[in-house]
């Protein structure tokens, strides 16, 4: 189970909507989002009604406003609740340079603050998610859009949501409280 707190204003202010679940559409009970409280799971937030437009990865904690959550504006328009592995679950997932799971494979068990410097490959081209769920960041350091990766074949950077090959970090989608 999980539970987020959606606020119209920044500090927790103005009117609100709690959540424990999916929501493909928030325009019915918000205007707009300027805080969140996530009192627990991990979340992914989505700027567009139906799970679309830029996404942003939350985990348990207070976010007072928009900028801490890495929010380019006050637009959260659906959520979704990321299912969680047991603590004893493995995350898995394997990244090829070329489409269809093509060319050079590496793979993955932990989180990789920089995908260039560990595998010296600045682009990925296809996934293969084995094991658990990720959040796939086109920068280094977990910075820059994020994409959530749920188990199953990504055959081209398209099927993931983004336009162009650019991956800089991977994170396991775990909630550490």
């Amino acid at each position: 189970m999980g539970k987020i707190t959606f606020y119209e204003d920044r500090g927790f202010q103005g009117r609100r909507f709690e959540c424990s679940s999916d929501h493909p559409n928030l325009q019915p009970y918000l205007s707009r989002c300027n805080s969140i409280r996530v009192d627990s799971g991990c979340w992914m937030l989505y700027e567009r009604p139906d799970y679309q437009g830029p996404q942003y990865f939350l985990r348990r904690g207070d976010y007072p406003d928009h900028q801490q959550w890495l929010g380019l504006s006050d637009a959260v328009r659906s959520c979704r609740l990321i299912p969680q592995v047991e603590q004893t679950g493995s995350h898995r997932l394997r990244l090829y340079e070329r489409e269809d799971h093509q060319g050079h494979m590496m793979e993955l068990s932990e989180d990789c603050s920089c995908i260039q410097d560990r595998f010296h490959r600045a682009e990925v081209r296809s996934l293969h998610v084995l094991e658990g769920c990720w959040v796939l960041y086109e920068m280094p350091n977990y910075r820059g859009r994020q994409y959530l990766l749920r188990p199953q074949e990504y055959r081209r950077s398209h099927d993931w949501g983004a336009t162009d090959a650019k991956a800089g970090s991977l994170r396991r989608v775990v909630d550490l409280y």
